[in-house]
């Protein structure tokens, strides 16, 4: 299936010279002389970095995790330290960290990129952590129907770093379980072990 990146150019690009217009009057609502040569391009770059950034619009997640296979494993599987980038949907400030999905199948596996995949998907739009985590995790239920899936996600808000109350280095952790993880502390004490080590 493919990745976000064979997406870009389209819901963005198809607004194109709309995106860079509004980009160069918010440049000059906020003081700046859009004629000055290190802003000529500016609005043509930011739209580039909208497609980029926003790519995941234009994804469905379930499809993205594409062809699963049947494998008698019935032992945790897991994916740590996926790196997101991401935009808060309350000031469009950028917030990033890194993603871990363990789930113990029940008959059917999903290639290991694809697990990556389905993180770029999530948070390649306006996005707040919590909604990440619970998503990557449904999505997993619902297409591998496994008997446990947990999402753990660790983010920096720039939000909250370099504005407000400017506290940088704070993380936000989150976290989603579901199935047998619900109910079974080893099988989350054994996950949240693997993924610290």
């Amino acid at each position: 299936m493919a990745g976000v990146k064979d997406y870009l150019n389209t819901q963005v690009g198809k607004n194109r010279e709309q995106v860079e217009h509004h980009v160069r009057e918010i440049l000059k609502l906020i003081g700046e002389d859009v004629e000055r040569e290190g802003l000529l391009d500016t609005p043509a770059r930011v739209t580039r970095m909208y497609e980029e950034i926003f790519g995941g619009y234009e994804v469905d997640p379930r499809d993205v995790l594409g062809v699963t296979f049947e494998e008698n494993h019935e032992e945790l599987v897991i994916v740590k330290d996926i790196v997101y980038y991401s935009q808060c949907e309350h000031h469009m400030a950028p917030f990033f960290g890194k993603v871990h999905i363990g789930y113990i199948p029940s008959g059917r596996i999903a290639g290991l990129s694809k697990l990556a995949r389905l993180v770029e998907a999530v948070t390649r739009r306006l996005q707040v952590q919590e909604r990440i985590t619970s998503q990557i995790a449904d999505i997993m239920d619902e297409v591998l129907s496994p008997q446990g899936v947990m999402v753990v996600v660790e983010g920096e808000h720039l939000c909250m770093c370099a504005r407000g109350v400017r506290k940088p280095g704070s993380k936000t952790v989150t976290s989603a379980v579901r199935g047998t993880f619900r109910s079974d502390a080893a099988s989350r004490a054994e996950f949240l072990s693997l993924i610290k080590s």
